[in-house]
């Protein structure tokens, strides 16, 4: 199509959790997604969601980082992880919660979280991802703290499918090719 290699994510609920066939379905949606595209399909689960049913879920992300599927937690910072529950997780990214990281350039307590979260997460190994990134002063704190990805209406606000082409080659600096 496009000639671009556009990442998607997929939000996951609570009830794809509790599933006990979720594994097996993906495992049969998965073998018909080419290798190359795989990469490029992220399964967002929040936190919340995964403190549910903690050892299910867990159960669900190894399954899905055995089959090579990325993954991602949601809206991180909201739910009541411990630190020796986060250490074990088989994902390849945390999403920092638009609450933190819409009040970081005015509160320093959400600064402070934001960039211990991102020191964290590449310290583990994971990727970083800040929602809700509404302005440039916020964008640049983020750059400046080394955030991999920045998501929010600053970049773009949604757009319809047919729309997301142009944008992305309407400015370099969002451009993936």
């Amino acid at each position: 199509g496009l000639g671009m290699c556009v990442p998607i994510s997929v939000n996951l609920s609570a009830h794809n959790l509790r599933d006990i066939q979720f594994s097996e379905q993906l495992a049969a949606i998965f073998q018909e997604v080419p290798h190359a595209a795989r990469c490029r399909i992220c399964l967002e689960i929040t936190e919340t969601a995964m403190m549910g049913d903690s050892a299910h879920a867990l159960n669900i992300l190894h399954a899905m980082n055995d089959m090579g599927i990325v993954s991602s937690i949601d809206d991180f910072g909201t739910g009541y992880s411990s630190l020796a529950y986060i250490k074990r997780l088989p994902v390849n990214e945390l999403k920092i919660d638009k609450s933190f990281v819409m009040g970081m350039s005015i509160d320093e307590n959400d600064a402070v979280i934001v960039r211990s979260t991102i020191d964290l997460a590449h310290n583990l190994g994971f990727k970083v991802v800040a929602e809700g990134v509404e302005d440039e002063v916020t964008y640049n704190m983020l750059a400046k703290l080394g955030c991999d990805v920045a998501q929010g209406y600053y970049i773009s606000r949604p757009l319809p499918p047919a729309d997301v082409e142009t944008w992305l080659r309407r400015d370099s600096r969002w451009s993936l090719d």
